[in-house]
């Protein structure tokens, strides 16, 4: 069995490669407690790091799946709202067809009452000269009603002038 090394002596037959590898200031044996310091700090270091980048990596990991949930959600969502529009686009389109039609069928027939309309007022101003035609015969059977009042009283008159004596001659006629 070999003798145990101690830290003021430096095994030779592991160490004598890596020391001549070292620059002059680190081979003597003072050298290889400077090294083995190192070594310990860089470890003691590591552990450090350790428990601040496993935590840290473990937690991106995290982050990162529920970014992809996240991304995931997201592209479905644009998805179905993408065939959402597709659909009620196609309605839309066939609506709008349909109100198109409609209006084209307004068109007409509100051209047709704008042709009414234009006979219907070359009727009304037939309807206005019959109108003054109508007023302008009332007023001539108004004068023919007073013309015949006249006539009438002078008929009374006449009657009354001529109807005594003719009575008279009535006795004497056979009908």
């Amino acid at each position: 069995m070999s003798e145990p090394v101690s830290a003021s002596q430096p095994a030779k037959s592991d160490q004598a490669p890596a020391v001549a590898a070292l620059p002059e200031a680190f081979r003597s044996d003072n050298g290889v407690q400077h090294l083995e310091r190192l070594a310990q700090s860089f470890e003691i270091s590591a552990r450090r790091w350790e428990l601040i980048v496993y935590p840290s990596l473990f937690a991106f990991i995290i982050l990162a799946a529920y970014g992809f949930y996240l991304v995931f959600s997201l592209a479905n969502d644009v998805s179905y709202i993408a065939r959402s529009v597709d659909k009620n686009m196609v309605r839309l389109a066939t609506s709008l067809e349909v109100v198109t039609q409609d209006m084209d069928q307004l068109t007409v027939a509100v051209g047709r009452m704008s042709n009414n309309m234009q006979n219907i007022s070359g009727t009304i101003e037939v309807l206005d000269t019959m109108t003054m035609e109508m007023n302008k015969m009332q007023r001539s059977v108004s004068s023919m009603n007073e013309a015949t009042h006249f006539i009438r009283g002078d008929m009374a008159t006449l009657n009354h002038s001529i109807g005594r004596p003719l009575s008279f001659v009535n006795k004497f006629m056979p009908w």
